[in-house]
C-alpha cells in the first residue's frame, strides 16, 4: 500500500483530500504546516506528498525546493493542490520541481489521477 503525506493548513481539506485517498486505498500520513511535513518526509519517506500552495510560513513550493535539495527526499513526487489556477502559477510550480498540480476544489478522481501520473 502506498503512503501519501498530505499537507494543508486547513482541517477541513486535510479531511477531504484524507477521504478521497482512503476511499482508493492509499494509507496517508497529515501535516498542517511546512516545517512538520519535512519532518515527517524525512521520518516516513512517503511515495508520494499532496501540499497546499499557499500556507503560513512554509507554503508548498517551499516544501518542494527544500525536499528536491535532499537527496533523501529528491525523488519523492509533490502535488500541489491549490487554488491558485492561472496557468503562469502553474509554470512556476512545475519549474520548482512539483510533478501535478490539481486545482480546488477537486474531485476524487482529479487528485488520484494525478497522485498516480505523478508517481509513475
Amino acid at each position: 500500500m502506498k503512503t501519501i503525506l498530505i499537507v494543508d493548513d486547513l482541517q477541513s481539506e486535510l479531511d477531504l483530500i484524507a477521504k478521497f485517498l482512503l476511499t482508493a486505498g492509499y494509507s496517508i500520513i497529515t501535516a498542517k504546516n511546512g516545517e512538520e511535513a519535512i519532518a515527517k518526509t524525512i521520518q516516513n519517506k512517503p511515495d508520494a506528498i499532496i501540499t497546499d500552495w499557499m500556507m503560513p510560513k512554509m507554503g508548498g513550493l517551499d516544501i518542494c525546493r527544500k525536499l528536491k535539495r535532499d537527496p533523501e527526499t529528491a525523488e519523492i513526487p509533490v502535488i500541489a493542490c491549490t487554488v491558485k489556477n492561472r496557468n503562469v502559477d502553474r509554470l512556476w510550480a512545475m519549474k520548482q520541481g512539483i510533478k501535478a498540480y490539481v486545482t480546488k476544489p477537486c474531485t476524487q478522481e482529479q487528485l488520484v489521477s494525478a497522485l498516480q501520473e505523478a508517481m509513475r
